[in-house]
């Protein structure tokens, strides 16, 4: 596998993860945990966790951690399912990003609007240094950071597009998301809307259910978006 086609697997199995196990350290001793991530436009990893939590209180004392993250199994082998382990650094989200960083790991994660709001949590962010990706049964590519995150002034103009990207899909064109949704996602017919848009895909929800389109290859602006978008639903049309 090469360099292009790693990156394009390994930012599609992060993106799209809704569950992951998170490693950190007890004085020493590895400590593993269930997580549920979502990813910054930057690829960084968000985390909206208690304080009460045992992972929680270890990442206070040593941000070093990794996260494995991976995807369904072609076989019955499920060392054949592809997989990432990603290091980094955690830390707590505050000042002026931090309201729309929540909400976008609440776009992701609808159902935890129930106790989003609960005093005792806050959002973490991990800042990736390295990834292993496992494509299969023996298929391994180590990336480091700067092979891995996306283009900074990529992710800055589609952050800055994003929130007028949303509504022109959601107000003029539910249409082709619902299509989007059902032939090429194969998921229920619903009212599903688009909430949050990044180099590498979009991401849509109808009630507690998130479904995500992964693009074709990265894009750069709000224009190849729209020519990303404007692809799957012509795609999608064809598959009716």
């Amino acid at each position: 596998m090469d360099k292009v086609e790693a990156v394009r697997q390994a930012r599609a199995l992060l993106r799209g993860a809704r569950g992951g196990t998170l490693a950190t350290q007890q004085e020493g001793q590895p400590f593993a945990a269930l997580v549920t991530p979502a990813m910054a436009g930057d690829l960084s990893v968000l985390l909206w966790l208690s304080r009460l939590s045992e992972h929680t209180r270890q990442l206070s004392r040593e941000p070093r951690c990794a996260l494995l993250v991976q995807g369904a199994a072609p076989e019955a082998n499920p060392q054949t399912a592809p997989r990432l382990s990603l290091t980094g650094l955690a830390e707590i989200v505050e000042g002026e990003d931090a309201a729309a960083l929540k909400a976008r790991w609440l776009a992701l994660h609808p159902y935890a609007a129930l106790y989003a709001g609960f005093g005792d949590f806050a959002l973490w962010r991990i800042r990736p240094q390295a990834a292993l990706l496992v494509g299969g049964f023996a298929a391994a590519t180590r990336l480091r950071a700067a092979e891995l995150l996306p283009d900074p002034a990529a992710v800055a103009a589609i952050a800055a597009a994003e929130p007028g990207i949303c509504a022109h899909m959601n107000e003029d064109h539910s249409d082709a998301m619902a299509q989007i949704a059902t032939r090429l996602l194969r998921r229920e017919a619903a009212a599903w809307r688009m909430v949050a848009v990044d180099v590498d895909g979009c991401d849509m929800a109808a009630g507690d259910a998130v479904c995500r389109l992964d693009f074709p290859a990265p894009v750069a602006d709000a224009d190849g978006v729209r020519k990303a978008l404007v692809a799957a639903a012509r795609q999608a049309r064809a598959a009716g």
